[in-house]
């Protein structure tokens, strides 16, 4: 059941960062910026939803890093619209706020794994 709901949170991230994507100025110079934020910000749940198949617990730990790096390279764009000031304040605090809630999740997933593997060896 937790997982589910992991599932769909990170999936409401992705549609939340493409609906804040979609009210940035269309600039030459902000189309990197666009595509990339959405990139990793979708890959979170993608890779989410692949570690929830993985095969083994070390395969679902190697998702679950990548999963990590995802949302860590969403929060260095987020970073980057706030620094360039041409987006709404509050809606970034909401997204880097759920950023940051993710990871935190993420990262204790990954410890309690590490700890389970290392306990079994």
């Amino acid at each position: 059941m937790k997982w589910e709901n992991l599932k769909n949170r990170t999936k409401r991230f992705a549609i939340a960062i493409i609906q804040m994507a979609r009210g940035l100025p269309p600039e030459y110079a902000l189309r990197t910026i666009i595509y990339q934020i959405i990139k990793s910000a979708s890959s979170v749940g993608a890779y989410y939803r692949a570690a929830c198949r993985s095969k083994s617990p070390k395969d679902f730990l190697n998702k679950l890093k990548i999963v990590e790096e995802e949302l860590d390279e969403t929060q260095y764009w987020l970073e980057i619209l706030e620094e360039l000031e041409i987006t709404k304040k509050e809606q970034l605090s909401l997204l880097r706020q759920e950023s940051n809630e993710l990871i935190s999740i993420v990262v204790q997933s990954i410890k309690t794994v590490r700890n389970k593997l290392i306990s079994t060896s």
